[in-house]
Parts: structure tokens; sequence; C-alpha cells
């Protein structure tokens, strides 16, 4: 079997059955599974390159931050911040194509993510200052939405215990799905839910902001996102267990 044959049939055969989004699906798995080829007989395991997606995405937020004001070296950064997503992808492919995956792999996956997001929103809060030094509220939104991001990441764990009511995660570790609102209000809700985790899922678009020099508009959706959940995760557990008793 050629090598592109065979990356084919890894690609169907490790990939998720619904994937999270059509840039995942058809973007970034297809290199990943080129990955996976490359790894396939090596004692490198999906933990391990989990790992490297972090120490990629690291040095992409450091390339954010020494680069202020070169177009060429934010779209280094970004290109870079994609090649650690492609890795994220491979993890779980390489995962699924040893019969490894588990729930620990799933949370240590998720782990690194959320470390990920809070240096990227944490080194593209540093570069806009270092861009406007007169602005200091580019720092102050910074810190405010790396709290709201720890927050947010702290509300999910909680509304996720067995003790608060949540369904047990499926096999592969991936929280029970909750069914969809119904009704205008409902419609509504669901639209803005929507349009929310395109934002949240930002290697979508990173790259669009990186090319016309506009990672500004990153910032401020990933923060107002962020701040959002805050909101909602904190009046969703008060509402529940903040109520006067008799």
């Amino acid at each position: 079997m050629g090598a592109v044959s065979e990356i084919a049939q890894i690609y169907r055969a490790s990939k998720k059955k619904r994937d999270i989004n059509w840039f995942t699906e058809w973007v970034a798995r297809p290199p990943a599974a080129v990955v996976v080829y490359a790894l396939r007989n090596t004692p490198i395991t999906p933990n391990q390159v989990t790992f490297m997606s972090a120490v990629v995405a690291a040095i992409a937020c450091a390339l954010l931050v020494l680069t202020p004001g070169s177009w060429l070296g934010l779209v280094l950064a970004t290109v870079t911040f994609e090649l650690s997503f492609i890795l994220d992808c491979a993890d779980g492919q390489l995962a699924r194509l040893r019969k490894l995956a588990s729930p620990l792999g799933h949370l240590l996956d998720f782990l690194m993510d959320e470390l990920k997001a809070m240096l990227l929103i944490g080194s593209t809060a540093v570069r806009l200052w270092l861009e406007h030094p007169a602005n200091p509220w580019f720092l102050v939104i910074g810190i405010a939405a790396l709290f709201c991001l720890a927050a947010g990441i702290s509300f999910t764990s909680f509304m996720r215990r067995p003790e608060y009511g949540a369904k047990p995660p499926t096999e592969d570790g991936q929280p029970a799905e909750v069914g969809k609102r119904t009704g205008p209000i409902g419609m509504v809700l669901n639209g803005i839910e929507f349009l929310a985790r395109i934002v949240v899922h930002y290697p979508q678009y990173l790259l669009v902001c990186a090319a016309f020099d506009r990672f500004d508009i990153f910032f401020w959706a990933y923060a107002s996102v962020n701040a959002l959940y805050f909101l909602k995760s904190f009046a969703s557990i008060f509402l529940r267990l903040g109520r006067f008793t008799k």
C-alpha cells in the first residue's frame, strides 16, 4: 500500500464519528493523519503528543510577545499555533488507531487545551499592549479574560460532577450531550451558543485575523465570550444553590 493510501486509511479509521466542526474534520485532521502515519511504528505515546502540542503552543505564544508590530512575526506565530492544533488532533487519532483512547487521556487533552487558551489570551494581551503602550486596557481586559476563562473551567468541572446531577460521561470521556432548547427563545439561545462555539474554537479563524493583521478581533471576541460564559455559569449555579430555603 502506498503512503498516500495508508494516510487516507489512517484518517478514516482514526477520526471521530462526529467531529466538533468542519475545520477540525476537513482542515486539521488530514495533516494530523500524516503525523499519525509518521508515529505509527514509534514508541511515542498519544499523551506525549499531547504534551508536544502544548510545547509548540508555548513557542507560538512566545513569538507573539517577541514580535510586536511585525506582521510576519504574527503570521509565523499563528502558523505555529495551528501546528499545535494539528498535534492536538493527532494525539486522539493516534490513541484511537492504537485502541488506547481513555477518559484519562481525554482529561489530559482538555487540561492542555485550557492551558494553551490561557497562554494565548495572555500573550495576545501583552502583544497588543506592546503595540499600543499608551493603552493599558489591553492588560486590564487580558487579566479579566484570564480570570473568566479560569473560572469558566472551574464552573464546568463543578457542573459535570455527579453530585451536581450531571449525567455520566460517554465511554471516551466526553461529557454527556444536553438536549437542544425548543421554542422561539430556545432557538435564539441555541443560535447564540452556536456563534459562541465558533469564537471559542479559535484555530478556525486565527489565521484570518493574522492575515489581516487584526489579532485584536480575536482578543475582544474571545474575552467577551468567556465573560458571558462566566456570567451564565455563575448565574446557573447561584439560582440552583443560592436560593433561600424554608
